[in-house]
């Protein structure tokens, strides 16, 4: 080896340790009562609470009211003038899994091959992501990391944005298949060709989910011949409805392909990116297929479009009353998981292109935890759910408000993060 290969390969290692991880302590577990009052209650499954207050006990809401009984040696939190929202979900996007793009080291997203339904975004989720507490601090307390590939890219998780283990911080382990559903209809200007091309991928995909079919009823009949093969075990709760296909899907060819398919196999199907899905409204809402919009800071996807079309694409998808939540940059874009911390100003373009403010909020809560299979536990402010909130100075939609305090689960986190810490860093160098 050169020197200059040397140097190279010593760069890299000095960036991959530095991008290990972030050195804050998880919460601990909820010791005590705690009481929030007098802060506006934003409990999303209903109209906000004006000086409200609300109790959590043991990681669990209790209290949601104007005016609330406390357990004794409750611990009292004081919020006039500031605002409780349910944590934000962001619901797609690959945090835990990248660090650093240019560094393989710290990039995790990604199987060999292009079939591996039995691959799960958890196992690889790295805690001590620099990009976590980054994400925490904007008030997004709960994600949903998937992973990347050509076609069948494998589970996605959804996680708790806090904990000493990727097990400490699971929610959902695996909470969908994640399928590159252009991969299904391939582009060529030849239209026969596209469609031997379309017809053959479709046929593979059936093979695989007929073989899926035929490894359960060996494995129940016959057992003690039946290997245990860890993909087609993945497929069982596809096949099952128990688990959804996240068919990455934006034209309105694309979709209807996704769905028609779907039906067609008895899959249970959400469709992430949507950039066509108001003109398939008829569709999806016959067979009540929602959508995670892949973000609204992004370009028109023709030369022909309004410039506003991903503006206005969560405006246009209530107005046709299609289910529907909204992501921020998501897994795999540039941006990805250092871009998850944008999600409420994702929202909040939205509403300054016609999706009225409450909706707004709802798709970033209560409607994504909807849609990921969650709803039981978070995205509103309800008795019986997890203690997972945040307490805001302000709109959490304005990029001038700041969460000033946090919990999962009634563990109270920590919201410092790298960006706050390089901030006091040189505020400081020019008042020395």
């Amino acid at each position: 080896m050169n020197i200059r290969s040397t140097a190279s390969l010593l760069i890299a290692i000095s960036i991959a340790w530095h991008a290990a991880g972030h050195d804050q302590i998880p919460g601990s577990a909820q010791s005590k009562p705690i009481v929030i009052r007098s802060a506006t209650i934003h409990i999303i499954d209903g109209p906000a609470i004006d000086n409200g207050s609300v109790v959590f006990v043991d990681g669990k809401i209790t209290a949601v009211s104007k005016k609330v009984v406390v357990p004794p040696k409750t611990i009292e939190i004081d919020a006039k003038g500031l605002h409780v929202y349910p944590g934000l979900i962001e619901s797609m996007t690959d945090i835990g899994l990248r660090e650093i793009s240019s560094i393989s080291a710290t990039d995790d997203r990604t199987e060999f091959g292009d079939r591996n339904p039995n691959a799960n975004a958890l196992v690889a989720v790295n805690p001590d992501s620099e990009l976590i507490p980054v994400a925490r601090a904007g008030g997004v307390l709960i994600a949903m990391t998937a992973p990347r590939g050509r076609w069948i890219r494998g589970q996605a998780s959804v996680i708790q944005l806090d904990g000493w283990t990727a097990r400490d911080m699971s929610l959902r382990s695996a909470a969908g298949l994640y399928v590159d559903w252009t991969a299904m209809e391939p582009r060529d200007d030849d239209e026969k060709k596209r469609i031997e091309k379309r017809t053959e991928k479709h046929s593979q995909l059936d093979a695989l989910l007929e073989e899926a079919r035929r490894y359960r009823k060996g494995r129940d009949h016959r057992p003690e011949r039946t290997a245990t093969d860890l993909r087609l075990e993945s497929l069982l709760p596809v096949l099952d409805g128990h688990l959804p296909v996240i068919a990455e899907a934006n034209d309105q060819a694309t979709i209807e392909s996704a769905v028609a398919y779907s039906q067609r196999q008895k899959l249970k199907l959400i469709i992430y990116g949507g950039y066509d899905a108001p003109q398939c409204a008829q569709l999806l809402n016959q067979y009540g297929v929602p959508v995670i919009v892949a973000g609204t800071h992004r370009l028109p996807a023709r030369r022909n479009d309004p410039y506003d079309a991903a503006y206005t694409l969560p405006s246009r998808l209530r107005q046709s009353k299609i289910k529907f939540c909204i992501g921020g940059a998501g897994a795999g874009s540039p941006g990805g998981a250092a871009s998850a911390r944008n999600l409420p100003y994702h929202a909040a373009t939205a509403v300054a292109y016609g999706l009225p403010h409450a909706d707004a909020v709802r798709a970033i809560t209560l409607s994504a935890a909807e849609v990921l299979g969650i709803a039981d536990q978070v995205g509103s402010i309800t008795e019986g759910k997890d203690a997972t909130l945040i307490i805001a100075d302000g709109d959490i939609l304005e990029s001038g408000s700041n969460v000033t305090q946090a919990w999962i689960q009634g563990r109270e986190v920590d919201l410092g993060s790298r960006h706050k810490t390089l901030y006091q860093k040189y505020r400081k160098k020019y008042s020395q």
